[in-house]
């Protein structure tokens, strides 16, 4: 079929629109469109060489490359306005070209100035043949000035722009630029601080490395990170208030919401918090996990967003406006009432997959003149004939035949109308390319400044320090019920409820390890253990909880953080927090409780969702009732503001102290303090003897198995006669748990748990000992000084093909025996979901077997999730 047809039936499918919307030629005069340039990619379809499919885009990997586009500027949204290149001169020069002599590199992400003269945009030089994947081009932020025809990398150092993979562009009010990146100069920093090489994280998928929010001024100067996700923040948009709009993969535990969602942050990268999304990814019918993508202002006040799969081999949209301002969910608005929040721009188009006689949209940019206008990347419904391979309009007939596949896309620029339900072609469509990102050189008005953050005082000091500020005013408050049997301000009274009968005692602070690729160490799958949900996990430290709930304490800035509440054992309460926190330094994050992450009431915005149920303190210038009369109040205060005030503010510490600090004189006798110190292990403590002393902002609690846990079980707990000291008991772990004895002869383990050195049969890099704990196994006997699996009549008889006992050489059926498991002592879901410390209770058969201290041990590892390593750089490389 010649390139003529091809183009006549596409543009002959135009009519086809199924009273959606109707295709309109008006010429009229109309000033935006005739007096504004447009700017655009064209894009070549990509086509799997053995399949001849179409490949697949995947918006999970946004640093990849997709080679075959041009940044084209049309004079005018009209369509038969004059069109030329603007980017390609960057690329000039023989060593560009491919075998076939074509220029193949990529470009996206387009943004306008304020002025409408500038243009901003992602652009990949072509790829290097036969260059490593680490020697390839990277993203670079380019510039194009319209009226003087200039074409400029922000970037100039050839150095520093090699740095970062660097994508979606936007000017700030300012005239600096935010963008996405994997430079991550500060959490690289941190990285060096805490004594593991500069590298940047993988997202936590591990598939590529995560990119996340940066500010430079317009000469590419001054490059500073404003998030620190751990995995990617994309498609910054500057809203009216100056604040940043972004998408963000939430990617912190692989939950079923493990989606991007819509946050905001201001400029400086202060006062992060959610916005949209976190519970309707099935908000589009017949479409599974669907992104908040690429938000964008609209004419309506709403935001505008792409709804999409990552992967998509038709990149295909849901254009859909959401109102932010009272919605958190799309069924959900911020007060917690049900209503919609979210509707299409144009219902019932085709996305993944699913056809529509509407066609399909991939992209869409608002003129923003008023007149709920966009410039839309279409593409009609087509089919392919089977026997002719003819490619035809969709009919309904025709997409319930079976004589009919659906054929790729062509997508064209459109002005879409949504008042009239028309759209106007600006670029006709062409066969085997994508017209896509269309954007109008419009002037527009300028989005209010934030400054950057001061902080002065002791909040100065805090931030010079490297902290922020954690304030949360009761963990007794979830989802804005006081779950306490009395209230929170009865638990707050020592009198009434004495310490050991306040279910929540410490607050423990976890980070995340960012997980290296594999150029900068290479190591087994293995190394996460039992399961890789968690990846790897440090903890920062732990800080009591007051009587009342709350928790003030200096946390370490520009570090993605989770935390959990304890009980006073040091295990964790409740279900694991699976979103990051930070605060930049000197920064304070306020919230009123928790949340129960099955609950659909809004959280995580500081406008959404039920108020605080725990007022504070009742007066001025008193204590709570029944504390020290020195920690004298301020109205509202909660007790951990109290105790900042007075006294100071709680840093993290390595070890889990408890010491009364609240009781009044009514109270006698005084509750007993206690400690789970590292400095009782016999063991390898998981800190360092700096840290051991004294804490900072680098300080890290890192676990892993083989150091940390394994040498628990061979400890010596022999007990001895003081008199004679002879031997009398011995608890040691593996005097019993081995599946030896002294003489080396086989033994049944006790209790079937083999706690010995050396490695597991079923995975050599793990100790056996590690399998038993945690992965379920058999039960075993001793037959003939051989350990075997315990068999067992299931109740079953073997059977031939046509259902008939199968008798043996006696005349007998013959029973299907099978094995009796057994569950895992020890479980990744935490120490309170593990039944290995039952026994470790009163009245228990190993009661003080194992010390607080090292119980404490065995917990937090479990509650982060009983990871083999939690540092990439111990565990062995491959």
């Amino acid at each position: 079929m010649s390139h003529s047809v091809r183009l006549a039936i596409a543009l002959g499918s135009l009519a086809v629109l199924s009273g959606c919307l109707s295709s309109s030629d008006s010429q009229q005069a109309d000033p935006v469109v005739v007096e504004n340039p447009v700017a655009y990619v064209e894009r070549s379809l990509l086509f799997d060489e053995n399949t001849g499919a179409l490949v697949e885009d995947n918006l999970a990997d946004p640093s990849a490359f997709r080679p075959g586009a041009r940044l084209l500027l049309k004079a005018s949204a009209t369509a038969d306005a004059e069109t030329r290149d603007i980017a390609s001169r960057a690329f000039a020069g023989p060593q560009f070209l491919d075998d076939n002599g074509q220029l193949r590199y990529d470009v996206k992400d387009l943004h306008v100035s304020h002025d409408g003269s500038r243009l901003l945009f992602a652009m990949r030089a072509p790829e290097i043949e036969d260059a490593d994947d680490e020697d390839q081009p990277t993203w670079n932020i380019w510039e194009y000035d319209v009226s003087t025809d200039a074409l400029r990398r922000i970037i100039d150092s050839d150095v520093t722009a090699r740095a970062g993979q660097d994508v979606a562009p936007a000017y700030l009010p300012d005239g600096r630029i935010i963008f996405s990146s994997t430079r991550q100069r500060i959490s690289k920093a941190v990285l060096l601080d805490e004594g593991k090489p500069q590298y940047s994280g993988l997202d936590e998928e591990g598939d590529s490395p995560a990119l996340v929010l940066h500010v430079m001024d317009d000469d590419g100067q001054n490059i500073e990170q404003i998030t620190f996700n751990q995995s990617h923040d994309l498609d910054p948009m500057v809203a009216d208030d100056g604040t940043i709009v972004f998408s963000r993969w939430d990617n912190a535990g692989q939950t079923r919401n493990n989606g991007v969602n819509l946050y905001r942050v201001n400029p400086d990268g202060s006062g992060l918090s959610y916005l949209y999304g976190r519970n309707s990814h099935d908000s589009v019918p017949e479409a599974n996990d669907i992104q908040y993508l690429q938000p964008r202002k609209s004419d309506s006040g709403n935001l505008l967003v792409q709804l999409r799969p990552f992967e998509t081999d038709d990149y295909a949209s849901v254009l859909a406006e959401v109102d932010v301002d009272q919605f958190v969910e799309a069924n959900l608005r911020i007060d917690g009432t049900e209503g919609a929040g979210q509707r299409s721009l144009v219902p019932g188009v085709g996305l993944d997959g699913q056809l529509s006689l509407k066609g399909s949209y991939a992209s869409v940019s608002p003129l923003l003149d008023g007149t709920n206008r966009y410039l839309a990347s279409w593409t009609p419904c087509r089919l392919r004939e089977t026997a002719t391979d003819r490619i035809v309009n969709c009919t309904e007939d025709r997409l319930q035949s079976e004589d009919y596949q659906p054929a790729e896309p062509v997508y064209g620029l459109w002005l879409l109308d949504i008042n009239s339900e028309t759209q106007r072609p600006v670029v006709p469509p062409v066969e085997g390319v994508q017209f896509d990102e269309a954007v109008l050189m419009k002037e527009r008005p300028l989005e209010g400044f934030i400054p950057e953050s001061q902080f002065t005082g002791d909040e100065g000091a805090l931030g010079d320090a490297g902290y922020g500020v954690l304030h949360i005013r009761s963990v007794y408050d979830i989802d804005g019920v006081d779950t306490t049997p009395a209230g929170i301000a009865a638990m707050a009274d020592p009198l009434q409820t004495p310490p050991e009968d306040r279910p929540a005692r410490f607050l423990r602070l976890e980070k995340p390890v960012a997980i290296p690729d594999d150029n900068v160490r290479d190591f087994d799958n293995s190394a996460f253990g039992r399961s890789r949900a968690q990846l790897m996990r440090e903890i920062l430290g732990y800080v009591p909880i007051e009587p009342d709930g709350s928790v003030k304490v200096a946390v370490p800035a520009n570090v993605a953080f989770a935390i959990s509440v304890l009980d006073e054992k040091g295990q964790r309460i409740g279900a694991r927090h699976q979103n990051w926190l930070t605060v930049r330094p000197g920064e304070t994050l306020e919230c009123s409780g928790c949340h129960n992450p099955n609950s659909p009431t809004p959280h995580g915005r500081p406008d959404a969702g039920p108020g605080p149920v725990w007022d504070g303190a009742a007066t001025t210038g008193t204590s709570f009732p029944n504390t020290d009369s020195s920690l004298f109040t301020d109205m509202g205060e909660t007790m951990a503001e109290v105790f900042a005030r007075i006294n100071e503010l709680r840093r993290p510490t390595p070890d889990v102290i408890y010491a009364d600090e609240w009781s009044g004189d009514a109270v006698d006798p005084k509750p007993d303090s206690f400690a789970y110190a590292y400095a009782d292990l016999q063991t390898p403590p998981p800190i360092s003897g700096v840290c051991a002393t004294e804490w900072a902002p680098n300080c890290r609690i890192v676990i892993n198995y083989e150091q940390h846990i394994h040498p628990l079980w061979s400890v010596n707990r022999e007990v001895l006669d003081p008199d004679t000291m002879a031997v009398v008991d011995d608890y040691t772990c593996t005097s019993c748990h081995t599946n030896t004895d002294a003489a080396d002869a086989q033994q049944l383990p006790a209790g079937q748990l083999d706690l010995g050195d050396g490695p597991s049969p079923d995975e050599p890099l793990h100790f056996n000992a590690y399998r038993e704990l945690l992965f379920p196994d058999n039960e075993q006997e001793l037959v003939n000084g051989a350990l075997v699996d315990v068999l067992v009549d299931s109740g079953e008889v073997l059977e031939d093909e046509e259902g008939n006992p199968i008798l043996d050489a006696e005349g007998n059926v013959q029973p299907i025996m099978v094995t009796v498991p057994i569950q895992a002592s020890m479980s990744v879901n935490g120490a309170r979901a593990s039944r290995f410390f039952n026994v470790f209770e009163d009245g228990g058969s190993h009661k003080d077997f194992l010390t607080p201290a090292e119980l404490r041990l065995i917990a937090e590892w479990l509650d982060i999730g009983g990871q083999y390593f939690n540092n990439p750089f111990d565990a062995p490389e491959n």
